[in-house]
């Protein structure tokens, strides 16, 4: 025969608050046994608890603290992977912490991923950057031109120096209307021989920037050379600045637009392939 339990003794079924807890320390006050079920503390949706708003992502505060922005999106599978290149372009030479860089190492196996994941179909690249290590950004450079997958760049703000080979090397280039490119000879950072092997050097590094950006744009070597020695439109140094429109005009970007055209085209550019693709399984 099943034992029936009462409400004096201890078992699966709950005290009542009024009766005494035979498991509770002597001199200490009874404490009352509560309903998971109607615990806010337990249950979202018993009443008093805090309801969640819909659609908010969890841990705000540190969204806040790393992206700057409230709320992020859950969930959201795409088939296009963004590579932001920003601040100054960091190579061999570790810079200042206080310098707002981007990592060679950290992009180029970014990259590489990129070209082997089968989710991945294509590329966009953001650019907003000064310049820095001319060896590191041609290295980005040369990745982005050799990628089998459908590749975008867009200038937001700047594209100067080195990141003109970066802005060029994609299948597809945009800048927009207020950012600019400034174009000028290669320099070099700190102690210099002063021998001729010196500057055959940099005659050597300055050609294969030149090679590059002309054959992946459809600006003219001369045009190029041009910008890169004018003199008298930069305060301290020669070279050219171009803005918007102007850097399509020279040849440099295919196009000028935002955010959405280049996304667009980016889709174009997929469509296009996997139509090939098809062509050639048939």
């Amino acid at each position: 025969m099943r034992q029936r339990y009462t409400s004096d003794q201890p078992g699966p079924v709950p005290f009542a608050p009024t009766t005494p807890n035979p498991l509770q320390p002597p001199g200490v006050p009874n404490m009352p046994q509560t309903n998971p079920e109607t615990n806010p503390h337990t249950n979202p949706g018993a009443p008093g608890a805090p309801k969640r708003i819909m659609g908010q992502a969890k841990g705000t505060l540190e969204n806040i603290k790393e992206l700057g922005t409230p709320t992020v999106p859950e969930n959201i599978k795409s088939s296009i992977h963004c590579v932001t290149i920003v601040g100054q372009i960091e190579g061999h030479i570790v810079l200042p912490s206080q310098n707002k860089t981007t990592k060679y190492e950290h992009i180029i196996p970014q990259l590489v991923a990129i070209e082997q994941d089968d989710n991945v179909e294509g590329v966009l690249l953001i650019l907003n950057t000064v310049g820095g290590d001319v060896e590191a950004g041609l290295a980005i450079a040369e990745v982005v031109a050799t990628m089998t997958k459908p590749t975008v760049t867009l200038v937001l703000g700047g594209g100067h120096s080195i990141g003109v080979p970066i802005a060029v090397a994609g299948a597809y280039s945009f800048i927009a209307p207020t950012a600019s490119m400034t174009i000028h000879p290669i320099r070099l950072n700190g102690l210099v021989i002063g021998v001729p092997q010196t500057y055959d050097y940099l005659d050597k590094m300055q050609d294969r920037v030149i090679r590059f950006v002309t054959e992946h744009s459809k600006v003219s070597e001369k045009t190029f050379r041009e910008l890169m020695f004018k003199t008298g439109e930069l305060a301290r140094d020669i070279g050219t600045v171009v803005i918007g429109k102007e850097a399509v005009e020279y040849g440099l970007i295919d196009e000028v637009g935002g955010i959405g055209k280049a996304l667009c085209k980016l889709r174009k550019l997929i469509e296009a392939r996997k139509g090939k693709e098809r062509c050639i399984l048939q």
